[in-house]
């Protein structure tokens, strides 16, 4: 009987082992791998301060759309510097998307609450987000409306305000945006629509592009609707009271 429960007692003991290198080998894993994400995402952020985004999820998205209904292949952008950017553009993107941009850390809590007001009203759907988040959103992630995108948007929302300058995500804005089909940025949207320079727009050119940007696969600046035009107008009424990063 003795030998039995001694070798009972040393089952239990490799049992109880087992379970627990288990549990401290799944954590070691949990630990690298969230380290490693951590460390990926921070020099990838890092690394865009120096370097412009090549070309973005959405943008190779919309090319094979486009493709598979037939048409050509059409990814139209061409960067532009911050200081080459026009004021106007930077202050109408400031005035029609973002009027906190210089102020809020990258989240802006009076828009959200305000856009879940009226959510839960039965109002038009709107969203609440910044600059900064569809900065997030465009350069780091893909076109998706699930909470895991959601919740990566937060956390590179958060990276970009930590480590880039309100000039470098402004900059990154007005450069990877869509602003029509298949057209990304200012410089190629001034150019599509104006036939002209993203370096030299009015204040009235540069309001129209910035009043396309909640639908610019739909809306055209060249021959804006009653409701872009609207939008426009109100922009370049209120330009003027927007700073912009220096």
């Amino acid at each position: 009987m003795a030998i039995k429960r001694s070798t009972a007692k040393k089952k239990n003991t490799r049992k109880k082992g087992y379970k627990t290198s288990w549990k401290q080998v799944l954590g070691i894993w949990i630990l690298r791998v969230t380290l490693l994400f951590f460390a990926f995402t921070v020099f990838w952020v890092l690394l865009l301060t120096i370097m412009n985004p090549p070309v973005t999820f959405l943008q190779l998205q919309r090319a094979f759309e486009r493709k598979a209904a037939g048409k050509e292949w059409k990814i139209e952008k061409d960067w532009l510097s911050y200081d080459e950017l026009s004021n106007n553009l930077k202050r109408a993107a400031i005035a029609g998307e973002d009027a906190h941009f210089l102020t809020h850390s990258g989240f802006d809590t009076e828009a959200i609450r305000q856009a879940f007001e009226k959510n839960q009203a039965g109002k038009k759907l709107r969203g609440g987000s910044t600059i900064s988040q569809q900065v997030a959103k465009n350069v780091f992630l893909w076109p998706d409306r699930s909470w895991l995108r959601k919740g990566l948007e937060t956390y590179f929302t958060v990276l970009i305000e930590v480590f880039w300058s309100k000039k470098r995500i402004l900059e990154v804005y007005l450069n990877v945006i869509e602003m029509g089909q298949g057209v990304y940025g200012s410089e190629a949207a001034a150019q599509y629509y104006f036939h002209k320079s993203a370096k030299s727009l009015s204040k009235k050119e540069a309001a129209l592009i910035i009043a396309i940007l909640p639908s610019p696969q739909k809306w055209d600046a060249r021959r804006p609707s009653a409701y872009v035009n609207r939008r426009a107008n109100n922009i370049v009424r209120y330009l003027n009271f927007y700073r912009i990063p220096e």
